[in-house]
C-alpha cells in the first residue's frame, strides 16, 4: 500500500529554539508543535510537512521569508545533502548553549533526576578540521545531486567517494571538501577516487555486494602522523600497484594498511588489518604520555577535547593516591594512564582485545607500573569473584558506548559500592537511564558537558556520582 502524500504547507512560521536530534521548534497557530532541519531560531520561513503525528509535525523549509539576525553561512558545499554539520548556519554559541540544554532535558526534564546545576558546555578550540579519524565509503551509485540530470551520466561518473546520505543504506554522496579533518586527508581521498577511476578498478555497489574498493579510513596525529587504511571487497591484480602510487604520491602516510572485507557489510572490526609499508601504528601525546592508535583502536576524534574530558575525569575523580580505581570500557587505556599518577592502582576492562593490547603497551610505554587491563565483555568479566581478587573500587569510572550500560553492569557497580563514580557518556539520553538506577544509591554533584564534535548535536556529558 502507497503512503499517502501530504499536501501542507505552514507558511510564514517563526522558528523558535533548537530542539532534540538537531532540528528546530516551531508552533502552527493552533499550538502544534513542528519539527523542522537546518532552520536557525528567529527565522521566519514556510515548512511544507513531511510527516504528521497525533503530537507532533515534522517538515522542511520551502521558503525563507525572512532570515534570522543569528543565522551563518554555511562554509560546506555539501551542507544540506551531507548528514554531517548540520549546525553550520549556527553560531557556536547558541550550539554550546543547546548542548547544555539537551543534557538538561535528558537528565532533569526527561530523567526526573536531582542536579546541582549544569555547567556551561565546553567549546572546542577548533571548530574546523577537529578530527584525527574519517571514513569514506565508495559507491558505483552514488547519490544524484538535484541539479544533476541521471540519465547524461556515465557509469564513472556516477561512482562517488565520500559519506552515505541519510537513511540510505547503498548511497553515498560524492565529497570534494570535507571541513571535518586536516589534510592530507582530502587530497588522499581525491587521489584515489582518480586512480580508481583512471584505472577501471570497480567502486563498490554496496545494494549487490559487488565491486572492489569499499571503504577508506584516514587518521592522522597532532604530530603529523598519517595512517590510511583501505578495504578491498576481493583480491585484485592491481592492488600492489596502487598501493604504491599513493604511498609515492604522499610520503607523509607513515602506516599503509589494507584490509581484503569479502563479507555482506563494511564492518572490519573482525577482519585483518595488513601493514602493507610503514609503523605500525601512530601516536598521540599528552600531558607526556603516549598512546598507540593502530588501525582497530578505539581514540577519541577530537584530540584537543578529549585532553578537557580527560581533565574532567580525572578532576570529578577527586583522587588522593590512596585509591582504588576501575576504569570500565577503557578503550586503549588512555582514561586509566591519564589518572593512574594520582591512584594506588587502576583496573581497566574493555571488550575490544586489540584495544587491551594496545593499553598494555601504552602503560609499559609510558613507565606505568600500576595499572591492569583485562579483556572480556563488562557483564562477564565484572563479577563479584574479579572484585574480590582485584579489590573493591573507591572509584569507579565509566565511558561506555552510546547504548550505555548493561543491567547486570549496573548491579555490579551498586553492590561494589565504590564511594564515587565519574560517568562519562557520548549520549545523554542512554545515560539519564542508567543514573536513575543508581539515584536510590548515588547522587549526581556535579555536570559538566564537553563538546566533541562542533556543528552537530552530538554531545559528551561527564556527571559525578557520590554515595548518599
Amino acid at each position: 500500500m502507497s503512503r499517502k502524500k501530504i499536501d501542507l504547507v505552514l507558511q510564514d512560521v517563526t522558528i523558535e529554539n533548537v530542539a532534540a536530534e538537531g532540528k528546530a521548534i516551531a508552533h502552527t497557530e493552533d499550538g502544534q508543535v513542528v519539527f523542522v532541519e537546518f532552520a536557525v531560531p528567529g527565522d521566519v520561513v514556510d515548512i511544507r510537512v513531511l510527516k504528521k503525528k497525533k503530537s507532533y509535525l515534522e517538515g522542511r523549509i520551502v521558503a525563507m521569508k525572512k532570515p534570522s539576525g543569528h543565522r551563518l553561512e554555511p562554509f560546506c558545499r555539501h551542507f544540506g545533502i551531507c548528514g554531517g554539520c548540520r549546525w553550520q548556519p549556527l553560531p557556536y554559541e547558541m550550539q554550546l548553549e543547546a548542548k547544555r540544554q539537551q543534557v538538561y532535558d535528558q537528565l532533569v526534564r526527561i530523567g526526573h533526576l536531582e542536579v546541582p546545576g549544569i555547567a556551561p558546555c565546553l567549546g572546542s578550540d577548533k571548530t574546523q578540521f577537529y578530527r584525527n579519524k574519517l571514513e569514506f565509503s565508495a559507491s558505483d551509485k552514488r547519490w544524484i545531486l538535484p541539479d544533476e540530470d541521471p540519465e547524461g551520466l556515465s557509469p564513472q561518473q556516477r561512482c562517488g567517494l565520500g559519506f552515505h546520505v541519510g537513511k540510505f543504506f547503498d548511497k553515498v554522496l560524492d565529497i570534494e571538501k570535507c571541513w571535518l579533518q586536516p589534510e592530507p586527508s582530502n587530497a588522499i581521498r581525491m587521489f584515489v577516487k582518480d586512480y580508481l577511476l583512471s584505472h577501471g578498478i570497480p567502486f563498490y555497489n554496496l545494494r549487490e555486494n559487488h565491486g572492489i574498493f569499499r571503504t577508506m579510513f584516514v587518521r592522522t596525529t597532532d604530530a603529523g602522523a598519517v595512517m590510511l587504511i583501505l578495504c578491498f571487497g576481493k583480491e585484485f591484480e592491481g592492488r600492489v600497484q596502487m598501493l604504491d602510487a599513493i604511498a609515492e604520491a604522499f610520503p607523509q602516510i607513515t602506516s599503509l594498511y589494507y584490509i581484503i572485507n569479502s563479507k555482506l557489510n563494511d564492518s572490519v572490526g573482525d577482519q585483518e588489518c595488513i601493514l602493507y609499508k610503514g609503523d605500525e601504528a601512530i601516536w598521540e601525546t599528552m600531558e607526556g604520555l603516549r598512546f598507540k592508535i593502530g588501525p582497530k583502536s578505539f581514540y577519541q576524534t577530537n584530540t584537543g577535547q578529549a585532553y578537557k574530558l580527560y581533565r574532567v575525569a580525572r578532576e570529578f575523580a577527586g583522587l588522593t593516591g590512596s585509591e582504588v580505581v576501575y576504569d570500565l570500557y577503557t578503550g586503549t587505556g588512555t582514561i586509566a594512564q591519564f589518572v593512574s599518577a594520582k591512584a594506588s592502582r587502576v583496573v581497566g576492562i574493555e571488550y575490544v582485545p586489540e584495544a587491551i593490547e594496545d593499553a598494555v603497551v601504552n602503560a609499559e610505554g609510558n613507565g606505568i607500573t600500576n595499572c591492569e587491563f583485562f579483556a572480556g565483555d563488562m557483564k562477564d568479566v565484572l563479577t563479584d569473584d574479579f572484585i574480590a581478587e582485584h579489590g573493591r573500587p573507591d572509584v569507579m569510572i565509566v565511558d561506555p558506548p552510546r547504548a550505555g550500560m548493561h543491567p547486570d553492569v549496573v548491579k555490579t557497580i551498586m553492590k561494589a559500592a565504590p564511594r564515587r563514580i565519574v560517568y562519562v557518556s557520548c549520549n545523554p539520553a542512554s545515560q539519564a537511564r542508567d543514573l536513575a538506577l543508581m539515584d536510590g544509591m548515588y547522587r549526581i554533584v556535579a555536570v559538566q558537558p564537553v563538546d566533541m564534535f562542533p556543528h552537530t548535536q552530538h554531545v559528551e556529558n561527564v556527571c559525578k556520582l557520590e554515595l548518599k
